[in-house]
């Protein structure tokens, strides 16, 4: 067998794999193929990709009104994007799905992105795309006595652990001089906290909208607490790390309906509420309640790093997370995709 022969005893055995045998041609030659392997892997891999839908796990809540908009108007779609959509009660549900791989993307709070780290560096925040100083409510039984945030100490209080309501919770209770460890936690699911109150197991609930208003609709005796400014949740888009860099493509589609709907939020209020309404499936009056309390706006302000830490450190001083270190939370966020569609609105310090 001539070289010329040998060096073209190559056989093709499926998309990404080439056997090589007797190949005498020289390391540059076999460079240039291994080159073209490559390339050949990554084309395909990515092509193999971009015709799957993404899958998108969202936490059923006002807080993810631009995606239902993208959705129902079509914005998604008419960016050539496939996206698949489910939905759970609570980001620490939907962030659960993206580890567990039944999802590529997840909407949650920016604590469960901090309490998930300690046991996971498989994700990253690619957009917050709202916030509101305004969602958590702490929700009581008038019979109990408690009227301030200062009254909760010695009280048995529900809440979702590892959530946003644990640690706003904390804040409010040290904000208003009292101690956190004080407090009899349970830790029960949205969907439990009324009955919880109705039976008397607990003396008050902290927990996100829309609870705070079905529960005082359909718990007799109960009342809200005073709105505390302690604690700015931020709600974000966060990708599994297996598509970044892969799916940025699709992933710039995404944040740019994202952006379409927050301007229609924007322009046509009315229109949005209709959506939010029928996707909830809740009354009118509660669109009004909520309405004021957001703010619809993609970022990646250096705010959300500052929280990540401050979280952190929080979560090990009280013992809610046992290691001695926290991670780098610039780990944590993927700003190429937003950079192609709003650098502008870009404010993380690397």
């Amino acid at each position: 067998m001539t070289d010329e022969q040998t060096a073209k005893t190559v056989r093709h055995d499926g998309p990404g794999i080439i056997l090589f045998s007797h190949l005498r041609n020289g390391p540059r030659t076999c460079l240039a193929l291994f080159f073209f392997v490559a390339l050949f892997q990554l084309i395909f891999t990515s092509s193999a990709w971009s015709a799957e839908p993404l899958r998108m796990s969202v936490s059923k809540t006002p807080l993810s009104l631009p995606i239902y908009i993208a959705d129902s108007m079509g914005f998604f779609s008419s960016e050539g994007l496939q996206i698949k959509i489910s939905e759970a009660i609570g980001g620490h549900r939907t962030l659960q799905e993206l580890l567990a791989g039944n999802a590529d993307l997840a909407t949650s709070s920016d604590a469960v992105v901090m309490f998930n780290s300690f046991q996971s560096s498989n994700y990253a925040v690619i957009a917050t795309f709202v916030t509101s100083d305004d969602d958590i409510k702490i929700i009581t039984r008038s019979d109990t006595g408690i009227t301030q945030p200062r009254h909760l100490q010695g009280k048995h209080v529900g809440t979702v652990a590892g959530s946003a309501t644990h640690y706003y919770l904390d804040m409010l209770l040290l904000l208003h001089g009292g101690d956190p460890r004080s407090v009899q936690l349970h830790n029960l699911q949205p969907e439990a906290m009324a009955d919880a109150l109705k039976q008397k197991k607990v003396d008050a609930v902290a927990i996100w909208e829309p609870y705070p208003f079905t529960i005082l609709k359909s718990v007799p005796g109960t009342r809200m607490l005073p709105k505390s400014n302690v604690y700015r949740l931020s709600f974000n888009l966060v990708a599994h790390k297996r598509i970044l860099g892969v799916r940025d493509n699709d992933l710039v589609k995404l944040l740019r309906a994202l952006d379409r709907a927050e301007q229609f939020i924007k322009l046509k209020p009315a229109h949005a509420m209709s959506i939010l309404r029928n996707r909830l499936q809740l009354d009118q009056s509660f669109i009004y309640w909520i309405w004021p309390r957001y703010n619809y706006r993609l970022s990646l302000d250096q705010s959300l790093l500052t929280t990540l830490e401050g979280e952190a450190r929080w979560a090990r001083h009280e013992g809610h997370i046992k290691q001695e270190f926290s991670p780098n939370y610039l780990d944590y966020i993927y700003t190429a995709p937003l950079n192609r569609v709003r650098p502008g609105l870009i404010s993380i310090i690397r």
